[in-house]
């Protein structure tokens, strides 16, 4: 009955298709994040680079405040390597369509890049990795925003870590 109820108001009103990219039509998607997350790869790899482990290892107390803290690093460093991995994979399933495959030759091999490179962070602690990562997901975030005709400046992150994140221009 709804079906026909539905199908009768086509036909007298008339129905034009509607297009959507992604499951949500919502249109908002930005690098961002994904770039705060390869941040914070680089600064758990700092941070777990100047941990010093204690002096005695027979202090037991000492050892659990080292452990602790260099498991918290390890889980904050993986986390975020994963979340770029989201980050991405969201953007390219539903932003990214097949004429930015055509009109971006680079883009398929730079998100590959990115996920292998998230995951090279998860599995070890490596400063050359978590800045290669830095830099394939800012070329991701330039390509992304040229998509939209959008200009793009490179400006610092402001963050203890340093470094740049990819914002536009104006």
């Amino acid at each position: 009955m709804l079906a026909q109820l539905f199908g009768l108001t086509n036909r007298i009103l008339g129905a034009t298709p509607g297009y959507a990219h992604c499951d949500v039509p919502c249109g908002i998607y930005d690098p961002h994040a994904a770039q705060i997350a390869a941040l914070t790869v680089i600064r758990m790899n700092q941070l777990i680079a100047g941990l010093a482990a204690p002096a005695n290892p027979g202090d037991k107390a000492a050892m659990d405040v080292y452990a602790n803290t260099l498991s918290r690093y390890i889980a904050t460093k993986e986390a975020h390597a994963e979340l770029v991995k989201k980050e991405v994979t969201i953007i390219m399933g539903d932003y990214f369509r097949p004429e930015h495959a055509e009109k971006y030759p680079t883009l398929m091999s730079n998100a590959w890049n990115i996920l292998k490179l998230s995951s090279r962070n998860k599995q070890n602690v490596d400063a050359a990795a978590a800045n290669e990562l830095l830099a394939e997901v800012q070329k991701f975030s330039e390509t992304f925003w040229d998509s939209k005709g959008v200009a793009t400046k490179k400006q610092p992150s402001n963050q203890t870590v340093g470094g740049e994140l990819v914002v536009p221009a104006n």
